[in-house]
């Protein structure tokens, strides 16, 4: 009884309740259990250790990984019983559950690591004639021509490079400036097809059914509520449309608020999911497609789906 009594002392902290249902069902590591709770290695590990001298939790090793598990503890079935009604009680464990399955996808997905491996080699050995804009120069001619919509498009950069396929694209910033930049840009080099609106991405100046494609090229952190935002670009695509999202994965640089006037600081894999399935989208995938080589590292998230 009294080790039964310790376990439950354990667990009455929400982190370990969390942790614990992780573990039951699936042997983790700590770098995945640090991207599927959001926390850092040192709290996990502080927590792991605790779980573990209590005998609640195991380790094994395979390969270079110490993957942790739970272990068969006394009084296992009543400790079970708490721990579950425990956990129906944190608003945290729905997202936990989703963002395990994102992880287990991920440590199933070799290919990608193996690509993501060959990307991380462009552009580092010099090569005659071979850059990323010239990359992007041949996938965009290989692109299906249609309306496309460029939301918080800024300089609108993208957008010009865009309209070279594109049936019409329309480039959407809150900014006047910008806006009237963009639009002197594209009037100068000819770009007739490309149209700047003033708007806020919560509510783009679009007609419902009117699109394509749906572009968020590093815009959405910049929303005060990134969810409506990314309904917002459902309701303005067609039926079969997608949309694309590239924006920061989460970091901890706050100091982006103010360099940057960002409003979030990235979201996560599961968060950036979260919205586009919300909205009614389909199909969604998600990836972490670059990380930069100079501090704070920030690293780019990829998602996109239909709708």
């Amino acid at each position: 009884m009294s080790s039964l009594l310790k376990s439950l002392k354990l667990i009455a902290d929400p982190t370990r309740v969390r942790l614990l249902r992780l573990l039951r069902g699936q042997e983790l590591t700590v770098a995945e259990l640090q991207e599927i709770l959001g926390m850092g290695q040192s709290r996990i590990s502080t927590q792991l250790s605790q779980l573990r001298a209590a005998g609640l939790v195991g380790d094994r090793r395979v390969g270079k990984n110490i993957h942790y598990g739970v272990t068969e503890a006394a009084g296992a079935e009543a400790l079970w019983a708490v721990v579950g009604q425990a956990g129906d009680e944190l608003p945290e464990v729905a997202a936990d559950s989703a963002a395990l399955a994102l992880a287990l996808r991920k440590r199933s997905d070799k290919a990608r690591a193996y690509f993501d491996q060959l990307a991380g080699k462009f552009g580092r050995a010099y090569v005659p004639g071979r850059s990323w804009k010239g990359l992007c120069e041949a996938l965009i001619k290989l692109m299906e021509p249609g309306v496309i919509a460029d939301l918080g498009a800024g300089e609108g950069t993208l957008s010009q490079l865009l309209a070279q396929r594109a049936e019409r694209v329309i480039a959407i910033d809150s900014s006047p400036r910008m806006v009237e930049f963009g639009t002197q840009l594209a009037r100068e080099h000819g770009v007739d097809n490309l149209e700047y609106r003033l708007g806020d991405l919560e509510a783009p100046p679009i007609a419902d059914a009117s699109v394509d494609l749906a572009l968020f090229s590093q815009a959405l952190h910049h929303a005060q509520k990134p969810a409506r935002a990314v309904a917002e670009a459902a309701r303005i695509l067609r039926p079969g449309g997608r949309i694309v999202v590239l924006d920061l994965l989460r970091h901890d640089f706050e100091e982006a608020r103010e360099l940057y006037a960002d409003v979030w600081l990235g979201f996560s894999e599961v968060e950036l999911e979260g919205f586009l399935k919300a909205a009614g989208f389909s199909g969604v995938g998600t990836a972490v497609v670059d990380r930069e080589s100079e501090p704070p590292h920030f690293q780019t998230l990829l998602a996109m789906g239909t709708r």
